[in-house]
């Protein structure tokens, strides 16, 4: 999405793993993640980002103090993980995260680097 305008990292409080469901939502919309593996929170690479997005309330409140010279987002998006009901429902669930997490992106790219 910001191919060439930005430099994106993905870390979370844990590695916990990529979940099945959202490789299998990703790959309907043709993007392979089958071989990414789930990070913990680099400190050093923390306090080199211009910019930190946090997309669940969890993170927002757990996520360590960042220096004062990098931008802090909250954008919060429910983790479908833990989901309960049918199999069409928790992966409904899980496209609409998946579909949420596009959104903040596309606007944050609009928004802050395409200006």
């Amino acid at each position: 999405m910001g191919k060439g305008k930005i430099e994106a990292f993905s870390a979370g409080l844990m590695a916990a793993g990529v979940h099945p469901r959202a490789v299998a939502v990703m790959r309907e919309i043709g993007i392979d993640i089958s071989l990414q593996r789930s990070k913990e929170i680099d400190y050093e690479l923390l306090a080199s980002m211009d910019v930190v997005i946090t997309l669940c309330n969890h993170a927002d409140e757990s996520c360590p103090v960042t220096p004062p010279v990098v931008t802090r987002l909250h954008r919060p998006v429910t983790d479908p993980v833990g989901m309960k009901g049918t199999e069409q429902e928790i992966m409904a669930d899980f496209r609409r995260a998946r579909d949420e997490i596009g959104n903040v992106l596309a606007l944050f790219i609009r928004d802050r680097v395409d200006r």
